[in-house]
């Protein structure tokens, strides 16, 4: 059983249950980021697409009056979907050492799509019970993600650095987004709660294939 916060349920979520919350977790996406109400309406269609890509796997944070506290969502990457093409682009354009990790991080990865927690409830173990709960699922060799970059770490860089998360691509410009993100990735399955973590260049960054 996945360990959780003492006043959050982690339950699975199929394609279904999603769908029937979907404008509540679609909410909890645009207040941990920032996004303004109306995205709510863009992105439904894109969510309710993703959930019927094979391996699509999803799992919720339920509080005590069973009202959604956090979100998390992925499926197995496969060439062809914009992530992944987008992701491959970053990567060929870093040069040798970026093409040598496209050759070898886009394949066989689970791609964790979405993970947010209401605001009002971060920092309280949500993310990382989400996180553990879904990651337990998947058969892939690793996994990969992104995120936006900050000058000073947030909960969600907290929370993955802690899992073990090592840089892929850094500053990667989405097209459909100005901001800067990382790209980050690790081998599955995750370790087990306080193991220690890869140690840290100076900058701050752990590069994929650091033992």
């Amino acid at each position: 059983m996945t360990a959780a916060p003492a006043r959050a349920s982690i339950v699975d979520l199929s394609p279904d249950d999603l769908a029937g919350r979907l404008d509540e977790a679609l909410t909890v996406y645009v207040r941990a980021m920032g996004y303004p109400p109306g995205t709510v309406r863009q992105r439904r269609p894109m969510w309710v697409e993703h959930s019927r890509r094979p391996g699509w796997h999803a799992v919720g944070a339920f509080g005590p009056d069973r009202s959604l506290w956090g979100i998390a969502y992925g499926y197995p990457g496969a060439r062809g979907q914009w992530w992944f093409e987008e992701v491959r682009r970053g990567l060929l354009g870093a040069g040798a050492p970026g093409r040598d990790l496209a050759a070898t991080v886009l394949e066989e990865y689970f791609e964790l799509t979405e993970l947010h927690v209401r605001p009002d409830v971060q920092g309280d173990g949500v993310g990382e019970a989400l996180a553990r709960r879904l990651l337990a699922h998947p058969g892939d060799r690793h996994v990969l993600l992104s995120t936006p970059e900050a000058e000073q770490p947030t909960r969600a860089w907290s929370l993955y650095r802690r899992l073990g998360f090592r840089d892929v691509l850094r500053h990667h410009r989405f097209t459909s987004d100005p901001r800067p993100f990382a790209v980050l990735g690790r081998e599955l399955p995750l370790d087990p709660p306080g193991r220690p973590v890869p140690p840290a260049d100076r900058d701050g960054a752990v590069p994929w294939g650091r033992a």
